[in-house]
């Protein structure tokens, strides 16, 4: 398989969970998928009471550097993780 179907698979089934991921969870797969469709997070942070908007911005930082093909293969790791801790 590729990168980028197995990429589009583990986020399909993640999609399809029916038990929630923690928010740290969720915000690293956030931070991976962002940076392997849009690359460095070149935004300005959100500023005040957002801080869903401001964790989502840090999290997305977090993998500055990383290229979109590193960004997949480890949202698929992660991803994959989390569907076997939660599809049990």
């Amino acid at each position: 398989m590729s990168i980028e179907k197995d990429f589009q698979e583990a986020r399909q089934s993640i999609d399809s969970l029916t038990t929630r991921p923690s928010n740290e969870e969720l915000l690293r797969l956030y931070g991976l998928y962002k940076q392997a469709m849009l690359g460095d997070n070149v935004e300005e942070e959100p500023e005040g009471f957002d801080f869903k908007g401001i964790a989502k911005h840090r999290a997305w930082l977090e993998n500055k550097g990383k290229s979109a093909e590193d960004a997949m293969l480890e949202y698929t790791q992660v991803a994959n993780r989390l569907i076997n801790k939660y599809s049990g």
